[in-house]
C-alpha cells in the first residue's frame, strides 16, 4: 500500500528531477518530473523501450543535457504526476551506508552509553565526547559498511516490521547517487562523480545490532538493517546542479506528526565529498550506487520510543522532497 504525503510546493529544488514511476497495472519506467508535477516518459523521449533510471545514470554526461532540454520543451508530451505510482528512483547495485557521522548524535550516544563505574557528571562526559568528535573530523576516517539493494522500497510504500525485530528504529539520511564509475578518487574530485541526491530512511533493529551469542564478533548489520523494505528511498533523484550546498540541508523526520529528527547537514563529521572519496578507496562505485551519509540526532533510542504497527513516518530533506511510509506489523502464520 502507498501513503502519499500532501503535495509540497515546490516538489524539489531546480527545474526537474528523475523518478521511477508506473501507471496502474503497468511496468515501471524512468521519468522526468518537472516542478509543476508533470511527467515525461523517458522511454519515449529517448526512443528506448528498455530504458531504466540506472541506464540513464550509466550515461549521465550525455543524458543530463538531454534532460535539461526536455524539461524546457513546452511541446514535450506530459502527464500529471498524480496519475502514477512512485517507486524507489533507482535500483542500485551497491549500497554503502555510513554510521556515526553526525556530531551531536554521536555525542548523545557516547553520553547515553556510560561505562560501568564511570561516575563523572554528564557535562564532563559530554565535553569528552565533543573533543573526540573534533579529533575524528580532522584525523580519522568515515565509518562505512555495506547494505543490500533488496532492502530498498518506495518512498510511499508500507514498511513491514519483521516479527523478530524487537526495537525497529528510524534513521533519515541524505543519500548520494553515483553518476560515474569512481575508484580511488580524491576528496577534491569526488563530487564530479555524483549525479544527484535523494532521501533514504535507513531503518535499524537496535536489538540485533550487536551479536548476543558472540559479542566479540561485533556488529551484525545484515540482521539489523537489511530486512525487505527497511530502506525507503526517494521520491526523486535531484541533480547535483540543483542543490547548491549539501553542507546545509535540513533533515526532518516526523513520527505520527511529531518531529523527532530536525538537524542540518552542517552537523556532519565527514561531508559528502569525504564520504564518496573514502568509499571509493576500497571499492569501485558504479552509476546508480548509493552512498548513505549517516543520520542525525533524534532516533527512537534517544526518545525511548521505537516503531510500532500503524506508525507513519514523514521524512523530508531541503530541496529533495518528502516521503511518507506507514509501518505494518508482519503477519505471522502458525
Amino acid at each position: 500500500m502507498s501513503v502519499k504525503p500532501a503535495p509540497a510546493s515546490p516538489l524539489f529544488a531546480g527545474p526537474f528531477a528523475l523518478a521511477t514511476l508506473s501507471a496502474p497495472d503497468g511496468p515501471a519506467f524512468p521519468a522526468l518530473v518537472t516542478a509543476d508535477a508533470s511527467v515525461a516518459d523517458l522511454r519515449i523521449a529517448f526512443g528506448d523501450d528498455q530504458l531504466t533510471t540506472r541506464r540513464l545514470l550509466e550515461d549521465w554526461p550525455t543524458a543530463l543535457p538531454r534532460l535539461r532540454a526536455l524539461a524546457d520543451e513546452n511541446s514535450a508530451e506530459r502527464s500529471p504526476l498524480a496519475d502514477f505510482r512512485v517507486h524507489a528512483p533507482v535500483e542500485p547495485r551497491q549500497v554503502l551506508q555510513s554510521g556515526a557521522n553526525y556530531r551531536q548524535h554521536v555525542i548523545d550516544l557516547h553520553v547515553a552509553h556510560r561505562t560501568p563505574g564511570d561516575e563523572r557528571p554528564e557535562e564532563e562526559r559530554r565535553a569528552e565526547a565533543a573533543e573526540i568528535m573534533d579529533r575524528r573530523a580532522t584525523e580519522d576516517l568515515p565509518y562505512v559498511f555495506i547494505g543490500l539493494p533488496s532492502a530498498i522500497t518506495g518512498p510511499y510504500d508500507d514498511v513491514v516490521l519483521p516479527a523478530w525485530a524487537e526495537k525497529p528504529d528510524w534513521e533519515l539520511e541524505l543519500a548520494v547517487v553515483i553518476g560515474r564509475p569512481a575508484h580511488r578518487v580524491s576528496v577534491e574530485e569526488a563530487l564530479e562523480y555524483v549525479a544527484g541526491y535523494t532521501i533514504a530512511n535507513d531503518l535499524t533493529d537496535r536489538a540485533t545490532v550487536f551479536r548476543r551469542d558472540m559479542p566479540q564478533i561485533g556488529t551484525d548489520w545484515l540482521r539489523s538493517k537489511n530486512a525487505p523494505g527497511f530502506t525507503p528511498l526517494g521520491p526523486w533523484i535531484v541533480p547535483v546542479e540543483s542543490i547548491a550546498d549539501t553542507g546545509d540541508l535540513r533533515l526532518t523526520l516526523k513520527l505520527n506528526g511529531e518531529t523527532m529528527q530536525d538537524e542540518s547537514t552542517k552537523d556532519m563529521i565527514f561531508n559528502v565529498a569525504r564520504m564518496v572519496s573514502y568509499a571509493s578507496q576500497s571499492s569501485q562505485l558504479l552509476p546508480g550506487d548509493l552512498v548513505l551519509t549517516g543520520s542525525p540526532a533524534g532516533n527512537g533510542m534517544h526518545w525511548g520510543r521505537l516503531l510500532r504497527d500503524g506508525d507513519v513516518m514523514d521524512g523530508s530533506i531541503t530541496g529533495l522532497g518528502a516521503q511518507r511510509t506507514r509501518c505494518v506489523a508482519e503477519e505471522v502464520t502458525s
